[in-house]
């Protein structure tokens, strides 16, 4: 039995996501669009725009599947487009959004697919960093909580594809 012990309480996040909306109008302004990476960011997304909302933005909103991990804890270390990503943002303001930078290759791919495909900017960013674990050197420019290298899941992350349900982000306690 896989026990997860809680790493973020639901308020706190909810209070980080708010902060982020208002980090991000400020840099970004409030006129551009707003991509997730899915399965993950899914969660963190929603409420990011509501909050984006709040605070005066008009984000236009598409989706694009990364896929890294498979069902895995550890990552394949290759990064697959899943379908196609959105293209009608071209000499527009871009906002990647994705759950964690972990090793940093999703990341750092989607940002690079993105500005192939004529973005005005790409900005990025991600609800969790976890800085230790870096392959490439990207760093999110607006991130909700920094963590140590451990395994996280809830608010949309998962392993193997369970946990997402969670109204919190928490640590997975290895099975003993």
């Amino acid at each position: 039995m896989t026990t997860v012990k809680t790493l973020f309480k639901e308020d706190e996040i909810r209070a980080r996501v708010d902060a982020l909306a208002l980090e991000i109008v400020g840099e970004i302004g409030t006129d551009f669009t707003v991509i997730g990476v899915l399965k993950g960011a899914f969660v963190f997304m929603a409420d990011l725009v509501r909050a984006l909302d709040r605070a005066g933005a008009e984000p236009r909103i598409e989706l694009m599947r990364l896929s890294s991990y498979g069902r895995g804890m550890t990552t394949s270390g290759e990064v697959k487009l899943v379908g196609n990503t959105p293209d009608d943002f071209e000499g527009k303001p871009v906002l990647l959004v994705d759950d964690i930078v972990d090793t940093g290759l999703s990341m750092a791919y989607g940002k690079d697919l993105l500005a192939g495909r004529n973005a005005e900017n790409v900005w990025t960013c991600a609800l969790l960093d976890k800085p230790s674990r870096r392959k490439v050197e990207i760093n999110a420019d607006f991130v909700g909580f920094e963590i140590d290298d451990v395994f996280v899941v809830g608010y949309g992350i998962d392993y193997a594809e369970r946990f997402r349900h969670l109204p919190y982000i928490g640590l997975v306690e290895a099975d003993e």
